[in-house]
């Protein structure tokens, strides 16, 4: 039985916050980070990569000085590794799996039978092991990466771990914005991920005081860590190589007959670099007679001498990719912009837009009744709504204005919330208002733009110059970020005008 898997994403939903941000937000992230980047001493960011390649440090700073051969250790262990494959260290773009040949496309690239991959326990085998599941049973279901960290960390600690020939290769240092300095936060320029830095580091801040009160009176036989101290900076670093690195596989079967979504780090594997268009793939491989799994990536394509295998970690917002990976990528078509959805904004934006009297701070009741089955009004809506990916602008947006532009309670009701959420090149409620809901759309790109403090020339002039790599990475983020809203207005202002033009033909 085949099954595609994927790279994690992470279950947390970005907390908005609207364009006014309060400052004291961005002040407790700077103080926490710097509080973080103490603790951290000589986990500095590594050289960013602004193309998909996960962001990790040369061979120097691996956690091994002279690494362990990790694909020797592969195979030894009953896995298989094609003799085409090679890992190189690109600098830079850090280490990767390469193809030393032409790998023609359907060949089986690497196999990990069941006991390589590393993942949380299902139950304590261990005194150390009960330590261990009360320290994870407080880590909020958002911060995964934590909890299969903690195992990460108590194999890095054990002497002569199975493990430690994968783990000898990992990274010393990642380029997360949690390991920024509070002025490289603050180049960010965008509070959604700020506020998202910023509970990160106060969790890893608290979960090490946690940690210290469970550990401290622990006997030696009963510590997961072998005794050692856990702190923010190990903490970190476990969360940031879990995060970067795990994919969520397929693992026991629950009593329904599906399979369970289990987090693993997949040793060599996660070596393999990201893409949208990627030479490869994992399956994963196991029948009713045989229980053990078997992991496997298998190229999609043909992939040429020197060229890295690539995999695609899911189609990520460059907050996910930065936030978890450590890199940004330029014209990300899945990238999001998030916005607050404020009646009074939206009045004036549209003002702007040349409406008159517009009453999104003061809808009709029916027209409150639809917002509230958009969720966007009443006790508990959500009021993120996002610009940007595959569906331009947010359904739940679109459907609004249009409803809010519309005096015609009997033109609305003849359409389905699915319907008024479409932004097909269908007008459902008339040219006139559908150019209208657009040109408040493209007024409210223009208010977004406006609250970056820096312009994109001026982005462009820093990274002229020699600046260092998490200053790079922030600086980059905030530029796409822009161009973002740029490219929205530009396909919003096109929109309009077939629509007018195609209005006025039908005029005449």
């Amino acid at each position: 039985m085949n099954a595609s898997c994927w790279r994690i994403k992470s279950s947390h939903t970005l907390t908005l916050l609207s364009f006014s941000s309060k400052a004291s937000s961005f002040q407790m992230a700077t103080s926490l980070t710097t509080k973080m980047l103490t603790a951290t001493a000589g986990m500095a960011a590594a050289a960013a990569s602004l193309s998909g390649h996960r962001t990790i440090t040369c061979s120097a700073a691996r956690i091994a000085p002279q690494p362990p051969d990790l694909i020797r250790w592969v195979r030894r262990e009953g896995g298989f590794v094609n003799p085409k494959l090679k890992i190189t260290d690109t600098g830079a773009h850090g280490l990767c799996v390469v193809a030393s040949e032409d790998i023609p496309e359907g060949s089986d690239l690497i196999a990990l039978p069941s006991h390589l991959p590393l993942r949380f326990k299902k139950s304590p085998e261990s005194n150390g092991d009960s330590a261990l599941f009360e320290l994870a049973l407080g880590i909020p279901e958002e911060l995964w990466a934590m909890k299969l960290g903690l195992r990460l960390l108590q194999e890095r600690a054990a002497v002569g771990s199975f493990w430690w020939p994968y783990i000898g290769n990992l990274p010393e240092t990642f380029s997360l914005p949690i390991f920024f300095s509070g002025e490289d936060i603050k180049n960010i320029q965008y509070a959604p991920l700020i506020h998202q830095v910023n509970k990160r580091c106060r969790f890893l801040l608290e979960f090490e005081q946690a940690a210290k009160l469970i550990l401290e009176s622990l006997a030696l036989k009963d510590h997961p860590f072998g005794g050692q101290d856990v702190s923010s900076s190990s903490l970190g670093w476990a969360m940031a190589s879990v995060s970067s690195r795990a994919f969520r596989l397929h693992g026991e079967i629950l009593p329904d007959g599906k399979h369970s979504d289990t987090p693993m780090l997949l040793p060599l594997i996660d070596m393999c670099n990201h893409s949208f268009h990627p030479n490869a793939r994992i399956v994963q491989e196991q029948d009713a007679s045989n229980p053990n799994m078997l992991v496997k990536v298998v190229a999609e394509k043909g992939i040429e001498q020197n060229a890295p295998v690539m995999l695609n970690y899911g189609f990520l917002s460059n907050d996910l990719f930065l936030l978890d990976y450590g890199f940004v990528i330029p014209s990300n078509p899945y990238d999001l912009l998030e916005l607050k959805y404020d009646g009074a904004l939206l009045d004036a934006v549209s003002m702007a837009a040349g409406v008159s009297s517009p009453s999104f701070s003061s809808p009709a009741q029916w027209q409150q009744e639809i917002l509230c089955q958009l969720n966007l009004f009443g006790n508990g809506a959500d009021l993120k709504v996002t610009l940007g990916g595959t569906g331009l602008v947010d359904g739940r947006l679109i459907a609004a204005l249009r409803v809010l532009l519309t005096s015609s309670e009997t033109a609305v009701r003849k359409y389905d919330l699915k319907t008024l959420m479409s932004l097909s090149d269908e007008a459902p409620l008339g040219v006139s208002v559908e150019t209208t809901a657009l040109r408040t759309v493209v007024a409210l790109c223009v208010v977004a733009l406006e609250h970056f403090p820096t312009k994109i020339m001026q982005d462009e002039s820093i990274l002229k110059g020699t600046v260092p790599s998490s200053m790079e990475l922030a600086i980059q983020f905030r530029m796409q970020k822009k161009l973002l809203i740029i490219d929205v207005m530009r396909k919003l202002t096109q929109r309009i005008k077939r629509m007018t033009e195609e209005k006025s033909v039908t005029q005449v």
